[in-house]
């Protein structure tokens, strides 16, 4: 469902992992830090398979192209600007893949960009997992502690009463108390919402009980306090939507990033207040991105994979 009645023309998110780890590869390699065991562990991946190789050679050449890496046999360049937005977009998504690497190979459960799972743990607790989302689990006799290392989840709380459920991240404590939550840790403002029950929260030195249709809010100056909150809306990326009512365009943009490799960049700040209200799908970000150029009088114009530009037309 597009920003109004105008629906945008379909499109396929050009998000394939391969190529994603090929811009880890060429900023990795590219870099002076490069070590042998580096070139090592690269001709390994390389040699898994031939798309590898292919994929690697297509993002090298587009690395050179944008000037990133002086090459004589290259003599054509894009414009200064546009050749430093799509070498910061290929070079942020490289360390995007290293970093979400780090954090899979620490958590127990987790999702890729673009995707949205479910679990049951062991004690009959689910787990729903957003995009890009990575879980470290630790239960014992005594507890049931949930560390989230990156994204957002929402939780349905086996009761326990012998065994607390605790999640924790970015500085946050979450203690379900009988309860369905989520929590967010990639520092948005309002990091908790609560659908069922009540949570207790701790940040900041402060604690708040939070219960259900409210938030727990991290406003300037990290002061903690409980807000009324739309669950419902915030929470309907579980049932495959992404909804907004009146929202920044910039705010809806950023959002609309979690859910697809590379970045969307916004060139005009003016157009970027624009109310966005709307509900869109997350497994197809191109199609919302149809809608709102067509909805709003934006233009998106997408360089490579990697990077979308939204402004106002010319």
């Amino acid at each position: 469902m597009g920003a109004s009645d105008t629906s945008g023309a379909s499109g396929e998110d050009c998000e394939d992992p391969v190529y994603e780890a090929s811009a880890g590869w060429v900023a990795r390699l590219s870099s002076p830090d490069a070590t042998s065991s580096d070139r090592q562990a690269f001709e390994v991946w390389r040699s898994a398979d031939p798309s590898h190789g292919a994929a690697y050679a297509e993002m090298d050449a587009l690395w050179r192209k944008l000037g990133h890496v002086p090459d004589p046999r290259q003599r054509r360049r894009l414009p200064k600007g546009l050749a430093g937005l799509a070498a910061l977009a290929l070079s942020g998504a490289a360390l995007a893949y290293q970093f979400g690497l780090v954090d899979r190979a620490r958590a127990d459960l987790w999702s890729g960009v673009g995707e949205i799972t479910h679990a049951t743990l062991a004690d009959g607790s689910r787990i729903d997992l957003n995009t890009d989302t990575a879980l470290a689990l630790r239960f014992t006799e005594s507890g049931r502690e949930v560390e989230i290392l990156r994204g957002e989840a929402f939780f349905e709380v086996a009761p326990d009463p012998r065994r607390p459920f605790v999640v924790y991240g970015n500085g946050l404590r979450a203690r379900a108390l009988g309860t369905r939550f989520s929590v967010r840790v990639d520092g948005v403002e309002r990091p908790v919402d609560v659908a069922e029950g009540r949570v207790e929260v701790t940040a900041s030195g402060r604690q708040v009980q939070v219960s259900a249709g409210e938030a727990a809010q991290l406003a300037t100056g990290s002061s903690l306090s409980v807000v009324k909150a739309d669950v419902g809306r915030t929470t309907a990326w579980r049932e495959g939507r992404i909804v907004f009512a009146g929202e920044r365009l910039s705010a809806v943009l950023a959002e609309l990033g979690r859910y697809r490799r590379g970045r969307i960049v916004l060139l005009d700040p003016a157009a970027g207040e624009r109310r966005v209200t709307g509900a869109f799908d997350p497994h197809n970000t191109d199609d919302a991105l149809n809608a709102i150029a067509a909805t709003m009088g934006v233009r998106v114009t997408r360089l490579t994979p990697f990077l979308t530009l939204v402004g106002s037309p010319p």
